[in-house]
């Protein structure tokens, strides 16, 4: 290292570390146990900070924001900051994505004698919270001048390989303090080329067999950017390809082999038909979760699937360990398969728009709408909840990048994360689809938006209640679920209330919908859009939640 770099004190080699990841923006809250590091961080005229609301939508502007760009950080003041993130950087770890959570701790000598100083317990443990990160990250350091420049690349290294969070916490008054160099190697895993080439030759023994082959991607595909890859192994394979609920975008939606959404009894029938009869199933970063498998009603024979992990592939019964994906996606464009059969059209379940100009918005007549406006290299994120199960049935534009917390599931995640995707993508359109419940738990990042000249697309789908909540609870009758209803607020003010301008509109038909979309793809660019599309049936929901909820009354009168 230089002696430039040398003589960098310990912030400054963390920011430059930050930088080298391609990171521009940093979202967090300041407090003043992190004056030192945003002091720091305000000279450099590399890096920018962003304030949130809070340090919970930080976390997930965070999370978003690694979405898109691969990586991301936050910072966040000591124990009652970390705390109040501890919910997003959970949902990051349970969704692979590489967050940096920089927390600003109390001076060393506060802590050296175990002080009782504010924002702690009160009973002089200072690495109490560090204990509780430990459970929801990848690697944690408490950093020092003589550790700095080890633990840093460190843990940057364990966020970016394991696609994970991880938490990196420095006392106020060190970040000013030069940094101790130490020569360190950062090394990189290579495939066993035993276990590489045995797979391989139980694959071929597989395929050989085969008449019928499907590809099913998901979440770690996308996390680990193998989608490329899995594009040159459908087209030489000549397979249709299927994602399931957490990998949605995995795969180019445009591209004529796409089938759709892999969801077992509650999806389409044509694509359960053809996943499920398959002779091979190559299964490329799945995870198989009670929502990637609609409740655990996949139809499966674990014997034909070869399951592509990103360091581990699964041939039927045999598991071959230190295998990385990239290396066997590789080799399997040349296994010599290619299927005979062909795909044919797939029909979409929002393919054709619906519903009069005059009758009411519902489900069947809003989705294909949605579908229709966007447009190629959109960002579409979508809250969880009845939006998250159609807006799973919608075929994406080529380039679309679709973000949902599809295993983590935390109600208002989507309003922080899109305004962490305007950020991380200012040349590209954002979409926003969140429910009224969950909106309210995170809407201050709307004044975030309009405060640093965010333009997105935002739909507000007012059902009336926490309508997923009323659908998935089959004990109690609905009109028993008072917990359920939520206030009502007037949407369409809130960019009046938090002192900025927008286009909001609120609509009841189909026609006053297509008219507000024109409207806001007009002024796209120009101004925050807010669309809001009030349900008179807080029961309507898409089909395929319809199909969820039929199966959950089945399984109760069982019982």
């Amino acid at each position: 290292m230089s002696s430039l770099a040398e003589s960098r004190t310990v912030g400054q080699y963390l920011l430059d570390c930050l930088k080298r990841e391609g990171i521009s923006e940093v979202f967090g809250v300041p407090g003043d146990y992190n004056f030192s590091l945003l002091d720091t961080l305000e000279s450099d005229s590399g890096l920018s900070f962003i304030t949130n609301r809070n340090e919970l939508n930080a976390g997930y502007a965070a999370d978003a924001y690694a979405r898109i760009n691969g990586i991301s950080a936050l910072i966040t003041t000591f124990g009652v900051g970390e705390m109040s993130a501890t919910n997003a950087i959970a949902g990051a770890f349970s969704e692979d994505v590489p967050v940096i959570q920089i927390v600003g701790s109390p001076k060393s000598k506060m802590q050296k004698d175990k002080e009782l100083a504010h924002h702690t317990l009160m009973d002089g443990d200072y690495d109490v919270f560090r204990k509780v990160y430990e459970n929801i990250t990848a690697y944690t350091a408490v950093l020092t001048p003589e550790n700095a420049a080890r633990e840093i690349p460190a843990a940057i290294q364990a966020a970016k390989q394991k696609k994970k969070p991880v938490y990196l916490s420095v006392a106020i008054d060190l970040v000013t303090q030069p940094i101790i160099f130490h020569e360190t190697e950062v090394t990189q895993t290579k495939s066993s080329q035993t276990a590489l080439q045995a797979a391989l030759k139980q694959i071929t023994g597989m395929v050989e067999e085969a008449k019928k082959a499907v590809i099913l991607v998901d979440m770690k595909a996308i996390r680990y950017r193998l989608q490329d890859q899995v594009h040159q192994l459908a087209e030489q394979l000549k397979v249709p390809v299927a994602s399931l609920m957490q990998g949605k975008s995995g795969f180019d939606e445009s591209h004529p082999q796409y089938i759709g959404v892999y969801g077992g009894a509650f999806g389409q029938e044509e694509v359960t038909k053809t996943v499920e009869e398959a002779d091979c199933i190559f299964a490329i970063g799945v995870q198989w979760t009670d929502v990637n498998t609609s409740k655990h009603t996949i139809k499966l024979n674990p014997l034909k699937i070869v399951e592509i992990q990103p360091e581990s592939v699964k041939v039927g019964a045999a598991s071959y360990l230190n295998v990385k994906a990239e290396d066997l996606l590789h080799e399997l464009t040349n296994i010599g398969f290619k299927q005979e059969s062909s795909i044919g059209d797939i029909a979409f379940p929002y393919g054709t728009v619906s519903g009069g100009g005059e009758e009411p918005i519902k489900a069947a007549s809003y989705y294909p709408r949605f579908q229709h406006m966007l447009r190629e290299n959109d960002v579409v994120v979508v809250e969880t909840g009845s939006l998250s199960y159609g807006m799973s049935q919608i075929r994406l534009p080529k380039g679309a990048t679709y973000i949902a917390q599809g295993g983590w599931q935390s109600i208002g995640f989507a309003t922080p994360a899109a305004f962490g995707a305007c950020m991380a993508a200012k040349d590209r359109r954002v979409l926003l689809f969140t429910g009224d419940g969950s909106l309210q738990l995170t809407v201050q990042e709307i004044s975030s938006m309009l405060e640093n000249g965010c333009k997105p697309i935002i739909f507000i789908l007012n059902n009336n209640g926490y309508t997923i909540e009323k659908y998935l609870n089959v004990k109690v009758e609905i009109e028993k679920q008072k917990y359920n209803e939520i206030p009502s607020w007037k949407y369409t003010k809130l960019a009046e209330a938090f002192g900025r301008e927008a286009f909001t509109k609120q609509v009841w038909t189909n026609q006053e919908l297509d008219d507000a979309i024109t409207e806001a793809e007009r002024l796209q660019g120009e101004k925050l859009c807010m669309i809001e599309l009030v349900v008179e049936d807080p029961m309507d929901a898409p089909e395929y939640l319809q199909k969820m909820r039929a199966f959950l009354e089945k399984q109760e009168k069982k019982k």
